[in-house]
């Protein structure tokens, strides 16, 4: 099978090689000058390449007839037509902008064709294509190395997602160059932000360490998005969709396009509900999103506020692996016995929180060389989850015994809440300088999170001695992120580009208060972080290219393996040493890109098993780790009515040396004689949750104008939930399928009108994405509590759009 597809992969380029016509061209602004670094790609085709030093370009074409996309940070984009005869040469002029690209924004940690990383640009068409109201790691989880997972197991709800086995935690993700990682817990909720996608303009994922960027180390990845940019004319858009599992999306957005050739406003309002795949999973999300702008020539002044509430049924635990068979959607959160003796559930166990962002951007043209970026934001979070304990002890809530009468009450049924009540502030900025030969940028940014934890107890079966909303526990987390960075990208020759990239970051975090377990956590840490970068682009020729670079990124440690360690035994920040290496080929209809990494990392903060002083699991440094392997893309365009895209990866995965720790229940009835915990060393070992092979593609038929048929399909190999390597203790490999129908109807008078359909996991496929376990032993026996989370199996959505 591979030398099958290897002769295929070589017999494509070497056909896409034949050309024996060349179309020469220069790019020049309306006063003469040559631009450099100017995109000319062809259209309907993979082709494309930039100009150099002189404003020069080369394109190996088939001779015929073509349109050509030409554009440039801060100049109109035109789209000349050309006729190639043997050697053709044009001449192209961009028209300077009226108005400043709203690009400028996010440019600074952005990548583009000459930087030497990997890395993946979404189109807003194709984030369109793909949006039925899911979150944005559904609408993005075919793009290498990705791998989603959804607690309700349909997309809406908590998601999350993993790139190269890396977690969530450890990508960096920023909204227009600002950081949306939660300070403390390094997270991102996206189920606060619902609808996002409806608001987005583009998205870069960056695979490893990538560019220097704001906010939390990228240990896997980073995700740059960008909201939507300035429309010249007035619109509105309305968006209805419905599907499995009482699902209803509605969006409505408007835009006031360019007022008085100055002044911009767009806003969008959204709501989405769905009951989950699983039982008691549902969501009830609201969102809106306003932005107002500023634009001339030479500056923007934006500014965007935006908002999520949602109301999620908790499905945190997942389903345990004997239930898989019999019911798929079990869930056991919220189950209590009432006072007949009979198994009830708590109706109103739901995560609960508000979030709402303020951006303030400000761009300036200084001089024609010369420019600058900055911006300010400030979010506000508050919200609780809500839980049903039944049996609780008083003693664990800091209370005492309840005496009624000759009776002494230590226990009860109760009603908890714990408490998030945060802010998140600061300010970002950058500088670029652009020469013939070079262009150098400097930035920084500055960000201070402050953060209550605490936690209310709201009604109890025996309440005779607890206060009204009684607080049992309150602590603060006070974070300031402090990073500056300098960047260089060198055309040495026309063909040769060098790149340097320095970053320095500072943290101060302190943590004071006690948690909900009664235990004082106060505590302070502080790091300095030095994160070099560098590389080198060479140009083959106007097809091919090859690039080569090393990185290095720094991750201090999260909240929770803080509050978790022993006492006086903190864990060590991590380290990551990171090689890529890649090829790239293009041609009117076949791209072809090969990326090869090593991800070496030091004191990787694993799972072992080992438990703090009050039996909770604690993360340990892991000295010595790898991700090692080759991320493969090709994309074919077969004719004017199909279209096809492939990506492949396949790596290794391991922990050099591993000892894991097992809890012994003996130790409870035998304290003298038994071990608190059975310690077994395993050596050499696999990465949880690291798929040796993850594939992913589609093709998109175009029988007839404006109709879209796309089959897209996805493959994730088998995953470990722990770090033993256990065939016992794994997510299976999967693959499932989406077919996506989009028609639209365009009319001069009353706009456009779609019509949209997806039917999800066609084939029906039962598969698990995420899963956790705890293992003991009793009695000499090994046993464990686990739980899985199974996607939906075969489901729909359908919708409408109607945009004038």
């Amino acid at each position: 099978m591979y030398r099958v597809i290897g002769v295929l992969v070589l017999q494509l380029v070497y056909l896409s090689s034949f050309a024996n016509t060349i179309l020469h061209g220069t790019v020049k602004s309306d006063r003469g000058e040559p631009i450099i670094g100017a995109s000319v790609t062809v259209e309907g085709s993979f082709m494309g390449t930039a100009t150099n030093a002189d404003g020069r370009f080369t394109l190996k074409l088939k001779a015929g007839d073509y349109v050509l996309r030409v554009s440039h940070v801060g100049y109109r984009t035109t789209f000349p037509e050309v006729t190639v005869e043997g050697e053709t040469t044009v001449d192209i002029t961009l028209e300077r902008s009226s108005y400043m690209a709203e690009e400028v924004i996010v440019s600074a940690t952005r990548a583009h064709s000459r930087v030497p990383v990997a890395y993946t640009d979404i189109s807003r068409a194709e984030i369109e294509g793909r949006d039925y109201g899911q979150d944005i790691p559904y609408i993005i989880s075919l793009t290498p190395s990705f791998v989603a997972s959804s607690d309700a197991g349909t997309g809406i709800g908590y998601t999350s997602f993993r790139i190269r086995g890396s977690d969530m935690n450890r990508i960096n993700i920023t909204l227009n160059g600002i950081p949306l990682n939660d300070s403390e817990s390094h997270g991102v909720w996206w189920v606060n932000m619902p609808d996002l996608a409806s608001s987005l303009d583009n998205v870069q994922i960056q695979r490893g360490v990538g560019t220097s960027t704001h906010g939390a180390g990228a240990f896997g990845a980073s995700i740059n998005l960008q909201t939507s940019v300035m429309q010249q004319d007035a619109y509105g858009e309305i968006t209805s969709s419905a599907g499995s599992f009482n699902t209803f999306r509605n969006t409505v957005k408007v835009g006031s396009g360019l007022i008085n050739d100055r002044f911009t406003f767009d806003a969008r309002l959204s709501k989405i509900n769905s009951d989950g795949f699983i039982e008691r999973s549902g969501s009830d999300l609201k969102s809106f999103f306003i932005s107002g702008g500023m634009h001339n020539e030479k500056s923007i002044l934006k500014v965007n506020v935006f908002s999520g509430q949602e109301k999620t049924s908790l499905a945190w635990t997942g389903v345990p692996s004997e239930m898989l068979g019999d019911n798929r959607r079990y869930n056991s959160l919220g189950r209590f016995t009432n006072l007949d003796g009979e198994t009830d559930y708590y109706d109103n166990e739901t995560d609960n929180y508000q979030q709402d962002h303020y951006q303030l951007f400000y761009s300036r043209e200084l001089s024609r060389n010369l420019n600058l970026n900055t911006a300010f934001h400030y979010t506000r979070g508050y919200g609780y989850f809500e839980q049903y304990r039944p049996n609780d002890r008083f003693r664990s809530y800091g209370l005492g015994n309840l005496e009624m009468g000759d009776d002494v009450i230590d226990r009860s049924d109760l009603v908890r809440r714990r408490i998030l009540d945060n802010h998140f502030y600061g300010m970002t900025f950058s500088v670029k300088y652009s020469q013939r030969k070079y262009d150098i940028t400097f930035g920084g940014g500055m960000n201070r999170y402050d953060g209550d934890h605490y936690g209310h107890i709201i009604w109890a079966q025996f309440s005779g001695h607890i206060p009204k909303d009684y607080e049992w526990y309150f602590n603060n987390g006070d974070k300031t992120d402090l990073n500056f960075f300098g960047k260089i990208d060198y055309r040495l020759t026309d063909r040769l580009n060098l790149y340097g990239d320095l970053q320095y970051r500072r943290i101060d975090y302190s943590i004071d208060g006690i948690d909900s377990r009664l235990r004082d956590i106060t505590s302070n840490h502080d790091y300095g972080f030095f994160n070099p970068k560098a590389g080198i682009f060479f140009e083959l020729d106007d097809r091919q290219n090859v690039y080569l670079s090393y990185a290095v990124a720094h991750r201090e440690p999260s909240r929770s393996n803080f509050t978790d360690a022993r006492p006086g035994e903190f864990p060590r920040p991590e380290r990551l040493d990171n090689i890529e290496t890649g090829y790239n080929f293009r041609s009117e209809n076949l791209s072809l890109n090969a990326n090869l990494f090593y991800m070496k990392y030091t004191d990787q903060l694993v799972l072992t098993g080992d438990i703090n002083d009050v039996g909770k699991d604690i993360m340990t440094n892991a000295p010595d780790s790898y991700r090692a392997g080759i991320e493969l893309m090709a994309g074919a365009r077969l004719s004017s009515v199909f279209e096809l895209s492939f990506n492949v990866s396949v790596s290794e995965n391991r922990i050099s040396d591993f000892t894991e720790y097992i809890d012994n229940w003996d130790y409870w009835d035998d304290p003298e004689n038994e071990p608190l915990q059975v310690v077994r060393h395993i050596g050499s070992t696999e990465l949880s949750f690291s798929p040796p092979v993850v594939a992913g593609g589609d093709l998109t038929i175009r029988p007839v104008e404006n109709l879209a048929v796309n089959l897209a399909g996805k493959y994730v190999g088998r995953q470990f939930i722990d770090n033993t390597a256990s065939r016992d203790r794994m997510l299976n490999s999967y693959f499932f399928s989406d077919l996506r129908i989009n028609y639209t109807i365009e009319t001069s008078r009353y706009g456009e009108f779609g019509i949209n359909f997806m039917a999800a996991n066609i084939f029906d496929a039962k598969f698990e994405t995420n899963a956790w376990i705890y293992r003991y032993l009793y009695q000499g026996e090994e046993r464990f509590f686990d739980g899985f989370f199974p996607q939906a199996g075969r489901h729909f959505f359908t919708g409408v759009f109607f945009k004038f």
